[in-house]
């Protein structure tokens, strides 16, 4: 029979084997907003969530992940312990809310029309002037109020402001870059009205999430920049290499 001595032991080895474990079951809430992240066949698929995938598990941590309405998985994260949402943007407001790993990716932001659409708004001072439509939440409704709109015709998710957008009910409304090119290769009827400035997007996970858990996050996702696989997941959704992205 084994004794305790020896047990303990051999138990110590088995942990230095295996190595040191993250108490971190971490819940990974996120919306439908393709190619970043969205639902198809049951599935969660995207750009974000494929790193989000790789690196939760080069980090050894146990998660789930989820679907919902933006502003829902942007409030559980803030609140609720364990929670962590993407593909977030990094903005001022939202800065000491969250602990970050970042980035997913760097973009620009688009403000788009109605394809065939007369309105000209080239510049902000000109999109005043316009029914803008943009989701509860969205960095887009962040950006928005930072520049000073106050107008804002809001939906929950971004299939509703589009459909506004198609049938008239509004004039404008921002949308990431990459977001507006997976809209054109799906042929939605849209088009460029302006562009806007550019945003850092990343992991913004609940302050009670240990120091440990964000450090292993950010190593493993500066991991995945480096050696050039995050350039890979993009050209796997038929985008060209974000080489801005590794610029932190």
């Amino acid at each position: 029979m084994m004794s305790t001595k020896t047990a303990l032991a051999a138990l110590a080895l088995v942990a230095s084997l295996v190595g040191p474990a993250l108490a971190a079951d971490i819940t990974f809430v996120t919306e439908e907003y393709a190619p970043f992240n969205y639902s198809e066949g049951g599935e969660i698929k995207g750009i974000a969530v494929e790193q989000v995938r790789q690196i939760a598990e080069a980090s050894g941590i146990s998660y789930q992940m989820e679907i919902m309405p933006w502003a829902r998985a942007l409030m559980l994260a803030e609140r609720q312990a364990g929670h962590c949402v993407f593909t977030t943007g990094h903005t001022p407001e939202r800065h000491a809310k969250f602990r970050w790993v970042e980035p997913l990716l760097r973009d620009q932001m688009v403000m788009i029309k109605r394809k065939g659409s007369p309105i000209v708004a080239t510049t902000l001072e000109q999109a005043r002037a316009f029914r803008i439509g943009s989701q509860r939440g969205d960095i887009g409704f962040d950006v928005l109020k930072q520049l000073g709109f106050t107008d804002i015709d809001l939906a929950s998710d971004i299939e509703i402001t589009l459909g506004k957008l198609r049938s008239g009910r509004i004039d404008l409304m921002p949308t990431s870059v990459k977001t507006y090119d997976k809209l054109i290769a799906d042929g939605q009827p849209i088009e460029r009205a302006m562009l806007m400035d550019g945003q850092v997007y990343g992991i913004a996970c609940n302050r009670s999430v240990p120091e440990e858990t964000i450090r292993a996050l950010q190593q493993a996702l500066d991991a995945l920049v480096t050696s050039g696989r995050q350039d890979a997941i993009f050209a796997r959704y038929g985008l060209p290499p974000n080489t801005r992205t590794a610029q932190r």
